[in-house]
């Protein structure tokens, strides 16, 4: 079993980091695999509804880490994503990446279960940790729980290390997504058959 942590931060080793470590660590420390995805600071592409990737799984541009990102969320057995906390929500680079990652993809993560953590100064820790947990919903990924909401606080690199609570939360959420990938992977049932999608609008009915 193995779970990959996205960092969605462009600081390779901040505050969102430290979550995301904290979560690892439970998850090594219960017998499950871990690796690092690093968003970055370079450009990325925003989705331009073309649908290609209905076809291919695939996004037509392949000039950022989008593509990279897409094969090893399909590698793995759950999912963590982390963001730093802008303007009360989500990294928009990493936002623009993630739309491009989900988008017509669903069956490529359905049931891997999967978690959102954010990182903030102060505020704006709750709209960013719903705004991630969207993604998980529409595609049909278990989301995975903590004992309170995953966030951890602090300003200067490393500052959320000193955040008692938020690290706790962060502890508790990897040892409950071990436990349900062990549940998994125990107590497997075929999963749901797959519903053709019963679209509507409210002009043809």
């Amino acid at each position: 079993m193995n779970v990959l942590l996205v960092n969605g931060s462009p600081r390779a080793e901040g505050n969102t980091y430290a979550a995301l470590s904290e979560v690892a660590g439970a998850l090594n420390a219960n017998g499950v695999g871990t690796a690092f995805f690093q968003l970055g600071a370079g450009a990325v592409h925003g989705c331009v509804a073309c649908g290609k990737c209905a076809e291919t799984q695939r996004c037509v541009f392949a000039d950022d880490i989008a593509n990279a990102l897409i094969e090893k969320m399909a590698a793995a057995d759950g999912v963590v994503i982390g963001s730093p906390v802008y303007y009360a929500c989500a990294n928009g680079a990493l936002c623009a990446v993630l739309d491009r990652v989900f988008f017509m993809k669903s069956s490529l993560y359905a049931f891997k279960p999967a978690a959102a953590v954010v990182a903030c100064r102060r505020g704006g820790a709750s709209a960013a940790f719903d705004r991630l947990n969207k993604y998980f919903t529409i595609s049909k990924m278990p989301v995975v729980s903590s004992q309170y909401w995953n966030a951890v606080h602090g300003f200067l690199p490393g500052e959320a290390r000193l955040d008692r609570e938020g690290m706790q939360q962060m502890r508790v959420l990897g040892e409950n997504m071990a436990w349900m990938l062990k549940s998994i992977r125990e107590g497997r049932q075929p999963t749901p058959e797959s519903q053709p999608w019963d679209r509507m609008d409210f002009h043809h009915g």
